[in-house]
C-alpha cells in the first residue's frame, strides 16, 4: 500500500537525483527527463546523437548519483554474446558461472549498432525478461535494471542497424541534440577549469529507487487516457481507418502495442516528476515522440522523398481527438 509519505519521499529522492545530474550535464533537460521516465517505468532507453554530446557522461552521472552498480559495454564487431552475458568456466569445484557486465543495475551499451546482430540479440532476453539464460540455467538480473544504449545516427560505416525486435525493447528513444552557444560555453568552462568534470556523489539509495518505481506504478489512469493512447498507436497503422493521409502515404508498419505501454508509463512518470498524482493530456502528448519515434517504419517512398518519421507522427498527434 502506497502512502502519502511514500509519495513525498520518492519525489524528494528524484528531485535530488535531477539536481545531481544537472551538476554534471549542461542543458539536455528533455533527454534527462526521458532517462528518468525509463528509470521510473522499469524500461530502457536508446540514446541517439553525434559523438561528443555527453551521452556516455550522462549515463555515468546517473549511475554514480544512484549509487548503484554500473557497467559499460563497448560494442565492437568482434564482441561475442558471452562477453555480455557471461559464461560457464571450469574450476576445481567443477563448472561455475562467471557473470558478464550485463549483471549490473545500470548498463551502458556504447555504440550498440557496432555489434553484430548475434551479439545485439544477447540483450533481448535481459531487457525484456530481466534474466539471462546460459546453458540450461536461468540467472535473474539485479533490480533495478536499466539499459541505456547509444548510437551515432550519421556514421554508418561498419555498423549493423538494430533489428526491429531489438529497437522495440527500448521503452523510449531520446534524441540528443547539439547545445546552443551559452550551453557550449558552460560545457567548455566545466571541462577546462580546475580538475574538470567531477561525477556526483550518490544522493539516494537502492530502496528509494525501488520505492519511486512502485509509486509511479500505482498511479491511477482513467479509461479516457488509455483509450487516447490506443487511438494514437492505431493511427500510425496505414490500413487503419483513423490513419491520416501522411501515414497511409509514407508508413510501411505502424507502432507495436509496446508503444501504448510507453505512452502511459511515460505519462505517469512525467506526472510524478511534476509533483502530481494524476495524469493530464499533456503528459501523454509529451511522451508521444520518445515513445513512438523509433517504432514507426517508413516505406521506400518516404525515404525517396526525404520524409522524416516525426513529420508523419505530428500528423497523427494532430489528427487524433484529445479526450
Amino acid at each position: 500500500m502506497i502512502t502519502a509519505a511514500d509519495v513525498k519521499r520518492a519525489q524528494e529522492a528524484m528531485a535530488r537525483l535531477k539536481d545531481a545530474i544537472s551538476s554534471v550535464i549542461v542543458g539536455q533537460e528533455a533527454v534527462v527527463e526521458v532517462v528518468l521516465w525509463a528509470l521510473l517505468s522499469r524500461g530502457h532507453v536508446l540514446l541517439e546523437g553525434v559523438p561528443g554530446l555527453g551521452k556516455t557522461l550522462l549515463v555515468r552521472a546517473l549511475a554514480r548519483a544512484l549509487g548503484l552498480s554500473f557497467s559499460r559495454i563497448q560494442c565492437t564487431p568482434d564482441l561475442m554474446p558471452a562477453d555480455i552475458l557471461g559464461t560457464n568456466v571450469f574450476s576445481e569445484d567443477g563448472f561455475r558461472f562467471l557473470p558478464g557486465p550485463i549483471f549490473a543495475n545500470v548498463v551502458l551499451a556504447d555504440e550498440v549498432n557496432r555489434a553484430t546482430p548475434k551479439t545485439q540479440s544477447a540483450l533481448l532476453e535481459a531487457m525484456q525478461e530481466r534474466q539471462v539464460t546460459v546453458g540450461n540455467t536461468t540467472h535473474p538480473l539485479p533490480e533495478p535494471f536499466l539499459v541505456l544504449a547509444t548510437q551515432n545516427p550519421i556514421e554508418m560505416e561498419g555498423t549493423y542497424p538494430l533489428p526491429e525486435a531489438q529497437v522495440d525493447r527500448f521503452l523510449f528513444k531520446a534524441e540528443v541534440g547539439y547545445p546552443d552557444q551559452e550551453e557550449l560555453v558552460e560545457i567548455i568552462r566545466r571541462n577546462t577549469v580546475g580538475e574538470g568534470i567531477v561525477l556526483p556523489e550518490p544522493v539516494l539509495s537502492r530502496e528509494e529507487v525501488l520505492l519511486a518505481q512502485r509509486v509511479v506504478a500505482s498511479f491511477p489512469v482513467h479509461d479516457e487516457f488509455l483509450s487516447y493512447a490506443a487511438r494514437l498507436v492505431l493511427a500510425t497503422h496505414p490500413h487503419h481507418g483513423s490513419a491520416p493521409e501522411a501515414v497511409r502515404k509514407y508508413v510501411l508498419y505502424g507502432a507495436s502495442p509496446r508503444a501504448g505501454l510507453a505512452l502511459i508509463l511515460g505519462a505517469k512518470a512525467r506526472a510524478f516528476l511534476a509533483g502530481r498524482f494524476h495524469l493530464e493530456v499533456e503528459d501523454i502528448q509529451r511522451a508521444f515522440r520518445p515513445a513512438l519515434i523509433h517504432r514507426v517504419i517508413l516505406n521506400f517512398r518516404a525515404e525517396a522523398e526525404g520524409v522524416e518519421p516525426w513529420v508523419v507522427l505530428q500528423e497523427v498527434l494532430h489528427s487524433v481527438p484529445r479526450p
